[in-house]
């Protein structure tokens, strides 16, 4: 069984009661929002990824202000030649302000349109279950890190 690890840092970015999101879009057309952020450069530090990937999706520069928490997901597909695949996504969530640069759209990459979302319509948004998870961190601020979204003993 092929086996994937991706270690990805995100920024929940709360401004005047809104949440900057990210547009992704899936290798099939769909498009939901995320939190900015994606996946970490071999040798590089999590906190500048998250603000690399700021960056490069939204345009804006940051700062963290808090580690949030650590978020581990796990898929299993078929790959098109070579049988079951295994993938473990672990997320680095960080609180983060903006402290510069200007809101714009990526170009070229895995997102498409950046925007701030007023925190009470952002569940009505078709985003991706990172959104939920980085808000319930930023609300909560669970002492180890883990959001009861996805924490197996509040199920």
């Amino acid at each position: 069984m092929k086996q994937e690890l991706r270690v990805a840092a995100y920024a929940v970015c709360v401004r005047d009661g809104e949440l900057l999101l990210a547009r992704w879009v899936a290798d099939d057309g769909t498009r939901r929002w995320t939190l900015p952020g994606g996946g970490m450069d071999h040798g590089e530090e999590p906190v500048r990824t998250m603000a690399r990937e700021v960056e490069e999706e939204t345009g804006y520069l940051v700062e963290p202000t808090a580690l949030l928490g650590v978020d581990s997901i796990r898929r299993s597909w078929l790959r098109r030649f070579g049988g079951p695949g295994d993938f473990q996504g672990l997320r680095i969530i960080y609180e983060a302000q903006v402290a510069g640069g200007a809101l714009r759209n990526e170009t070229g990459g895995s997102t498409d349109l950046a925007a701030w979302h007023p925190l009470d319509t952002v569940a009505a948004l078709p985003r991706v279950e990172l959104v939920d998870i980085g808000l319930d961190l930023w609300r909560e601020r669970p002492p180890v890190g883990r959001s009861r979204l996805t924490d197996p003993s509040n199920g």
